[in-house]
């Protein structure tokens, strides 16, 4: 799976619910640029069952918001405007860890994704070849939440 998304962990099941539910699957976005995190909010928002969570540019107002808000799901880059994603999702780990952490960025070799699966998160998307691997692995997520036939996991 080396030109694909790198499934990571054990916890590929993440925030999934055993059982269908009319709750929408909650998407935070964690995302420096103005450009990609609409491209983003975009993406999130045109799957069926998935909806935003809200969204933050550097990683302490990132944690924060994540922990208010207890989304489903967090897409993550790494190089951030104020600290780091390693410190986001060493935090959501610690804290909150039944929430998904997708990382996406442009820093995709393999001791970037070496580190990111010693940290728990749940796929590593390479930003400039995995864009729409993001999508599908959110709607797999969205999909098994509100009990869509293919909602498999992703």
């Amino acid at each position: 799976m080396a030109d694909g998304a790198r499934r990571l962990g054990p916890r590929r099941l993440g925030a999934m619910q055993a059982t269908p539910s009319a709750a929408p699957y909650r998407v935070f976005i964690v995302e420096d640029s103005p450009l990609v995190r609409e491209r983003l909010e975009a993406l999130v928002g045109s799957i069926t069952g998935a909806a935003s969570a809200g969204g933050a540019a550097g990683a302490a107002e990132a944690v924060e918001a994540i922990l208010a808000a207890r989304p489903d799901a967090v897409v993550l880059d790494l190089a951030l405007a104020e600290g780091s994603g390693y410190d986001v999702l060493r935090a959501v780990r610690a804290r909150a860890p039944g929430i998904a952490v997708f990382v996406l960025s442009n820093y995709a070799s393999a001791p970037y994704r070496r580190l990111v699966e010693r940290l728990g998160a749940e796929a590593f998307f390479d930003k400039t070849t995995e864009f729409d691997r993001v999508r599908e692995t959110l709607a797999a997520r969205a999909a098994a939440r509100i009990g869509l036939p293919g909602g498999a996991h992703a």
